[in-house]
């Protein structure tokens, strides 16, 4: 799966020491996945590389601005023609529901925003959807983007070890939409703190009755 991320910062994508290690690190390095930072100023046409303006009306802040935007994603579109993302704080919520129906794409376009906000006509023309990690501000799309490549990732066969794991992840249908069951592992008693026997009995059938009994909402 591709993922094409746009940002005005495409060191905070490129080195990241995050997309170098564990699942991310390995998902890239096995070819599962292929993480690319494209910096919107690069397209901009102004003289010095400008991509933000004051906006109509008056008000604080600036704007990013549509040329730049409309060049950048026009030019992915040629290798990448999955969904144009906008990660902003007014959009939809990420969920594993909608992590799974993403992870069934070819590949995302992430459009990482900054200063007040993108011109309304890139929403309206160059936008399939918004989504929102939280009901707060950040300083830009970057951090968002990176969730969404990671919650992605990981739903994706192969990427783990036992593609089971993701199936039993928090929030998904196999565990009922709850969060998750208590987990234990080594040794058996810490601290006079024992791990419960039915965990150690092998009766996997019991194993999952007990686990859906001690589901934590």
């Amino acid at each position: 799966m591709r993922f094409d991320i746009l940002t005005i910062f495409p060191q905070f994508i490129e080195e990241n020491p995050y997309f170098k290690y564990s699942i991310i690190g390995r998902a890239i390095n096995k070819k599962f996945i292929k993480v690319k930072a494209h910096d919107i100023r690069k397209y901009s046409k102004d003289k010095h590389k400008k991509v933000d303006d004051i906006p109509y009306g008056g008000g604080a802040g600036m704007v990013m601005t549509c040329q730049p935007i409309f060049d950048a994603i026009k030019a992915i579109k040629k290798q990448n023609k999955g969904p144009v993302i906008f990660l902003t704080p007014h959009g939809e919520k990420l969920t594993h529901e909608k992590a799974q129906k993403l992870a069934k794409k070819k590949g995302v376009i992430l459009l990482c925003g900054r200063y007040e906000g993108v011109d309304q006509r890139v929403r309206d023309k160059l936008i399939d959807e918004e989504i929102s990690i939280g009901d707060y501000v950040l300083t830009g799309g970057e951090l968002p983007a990176m969730i969404v490549v990671d919650t992605i990732t990981r739903l994706l066969p192969g990427v783990l070890h036992d593609d089971n794991s993701a199936l039993e992840d928090s929030f998904t249908e196999k565990l009922e939409g709850k969060k998750e069951y208590p987990h234990y592992t080594r040794p058996e008693v810490y601290k006079k703190m024992k791990a419960p026997k039915i965990l150690l009995s092998g009766n996997h059938a019991e194993i999952e009755k007990w686990r859906k009994a001690h589901l934590k909402v």
